[in-house]
């Protein structure tokens, strides 16, 4: 596995990163356990205002840090800076809230006062935490911001595409006051993974990536009896019923179909539609997909853009042609590039029920659309799933769309547009799409020791 930065856009290796030796690992670990002592002890003011300064230093060189997402991974630059905002946002929303999301709580007891039992927090050491390429700022983010305002310390392991990003990360917290160590870049290779696990310093592993990188790193974790968090795939439904405003939900289904060239786990993916508004749904869905423009992702102009490498390319190619294979009809909705790595807005329908076509997800702008009978039939498509990451629902009736989302067997629904995740909402998943991030609370306590303090 060789850490390289290699333009989407342009195929061109750019710099390339050895690998880190068992002995730079052990140190890292030493200095991150080292710094660990110090750093939890510190007041929750004086770690969260180190997180106030990264969120500063990310406004102030937006750019620059967007920049290198559309060099490594191909993200358009508007996609770029919002990815940016987003880590901002959470920055800042641990700072305004994990002294209260860590306030002790008094556990009313039988034999005791009011105030005599107590569930505390305490943090526990490094977090070891293995994160994608899709959002390669963000995924990190997510975990480093409530970890280190709890006071554990982060070792990261990025994905080998994205090694610039990664050492980005690491600058940031340097840079906004963080000691060495409270949060490490390492560029490991595969095979010291369960190495850096088993080390009695590392105290949970949280990982976003696929089901079978999911399936080694949790069972390494329970190898070793570690705490572990799992963010997988997603096949996510969106349901289209007959009273939906079907231009709204036209215009959504190729946002969120098309949005990061369709790298995203919680993207939507199977448009499940009512027989009533199905043939206006796709004559609608084929206009917007035709408006996408695919080019250069550092072009203000460019909507859709390149997937992150050759081999990502290749696996959406043999993916697209496996379903056709198995019955299902494919139409090309724009003209891509020939350089680069694009591949184009696509729409798959005719699709056999019960096909492995079902169960497969795309990562890249490939819509699979469904007929359902009526509504009954579209929860049922949506339900038959081995994923359960995210959901739509679109209709006029909000209080009806919210007694579909009970039905659907997911980690979070969203109302008349496509699923989304923020600083502030909550983001998990069920079935093979893991576990853990349920409640952003407990993406702050996950990793944490609550204790339970009795007064004599």
């Amino acid at each position: 596995m060789a850490y390289a930065t290699v333009n989407p856009y342009t195929g061109e290796t750019l710099k390339t990163f050895p690998t880190a030796t068992i002995e730079e690992t052990d140190a890292a670990l030493d200095t991150a356990h080292a710094a660990f002592d110090v750093w939890k002890r510190k007041p929750i003011e004086e770690r969260t205002a180190i997180l106030d300064n990264a969120a500063s230093i990310l406004e102030t060189e937006r750019n620059e840090y967007a920049a290198m997402l559309t060099t490594e991974m191909g993200k358009i630059m508007a996609e770029a800076q919002a990815e940016v905002s987003v880590c901002v946002a959470i920055l800042r929303y641990y700072v305004e809230h994990t002294k209260d999301l860590l306030r002790p709580r008094m556990l009313l007891t039988q034999g005791f006062g009011e105030t005599d039992v107590h569930l505390v927090n305490d943090p526990t050491g490094i977090i070891f935490a293995v994160e994608p390429w899709n959002f390669p700022y963000y995924q990190v983010i997510r975990v480093a911001a409530p970890q280190l305002a709890a006071g554990n310390v982060v070792m990261l392991k990025h994905a080998s595409n994205v090694p610039q990003c990664a050492a980005l990360m690491e600058r940031l917290f340097r840079e906004a006051g963080a000691p060495e160590g409270v949060f490490t870049n390492l560029y490991l290779p595969h095979d010291l993974t369960e190495h850096v696990i088993a080390s009695p310093y590392v105290r949970g592993v949280a990982l976003t990536g696929s089901e079978k990188a999911g399936a080694i790193i949790a069972s390494l974790a329970g190898k070793h009896l570690k705490k572990s968090t799992l963010e997988l795939g997603g096949m996510d439904a969106f349901i289209v019923l007959e009273d939906a405003d079907i231009q709204l939900a036209a215009e959504w289904a190729v946002r969120g179909r098309n949005r990061n060239a369709g790298q995203v786990c919680v993207s939507s993916k199977r448009f499940i539609v009512v027989d009533a508004v199905y043939d206006e749904f796709v004559r609608r869905y084929r206009a917007e997909a035709a408006k996408l423009v695919p080019g250069d992702p550092a072009d203000p102009k460019t909507t859709l853009a390149p997937l992150s490498s050759a081999a990502a390319k290749r696996q959406v190619e043999r993916q697209v042609a496996d379903i056709v294979a198995q019955g299902a009809t494919v139409e090309y909705l724009v003209d891509v590039p020939a350089e680069g790595n694009f591949f184009p807005s696509t729409l798959l329908t005719n699709i056999p029920e019960g096909s492995e076509a079902t169960r497969t997800e795309i990562f890249g702008p490939v819509a699979q659309l469904y007929r359902a009978a009526d509504e009954a039939d579209a929860i049922r498509i949506a339900n038959d799933s081995p994923y359960g990451l995210g959901g739509s629902v679109f209709t006029t009736d909000i209080h009806h769309a919210q007694e579909i989302a009970r039905q659907l067997d997911t980690g979070m629904v969203t109302i008349n547009r496509a699923s989304a995740s923020g600083p502030d909402i909550p983001f998990g998943g069920v079935k093979n799409s893991g576990y853990g991030h349920e409640l952003i609370d407990l993406g702050l306590k996950e990793f944490l020791n609550q204790k339970v303090v009795i007064n004599g």
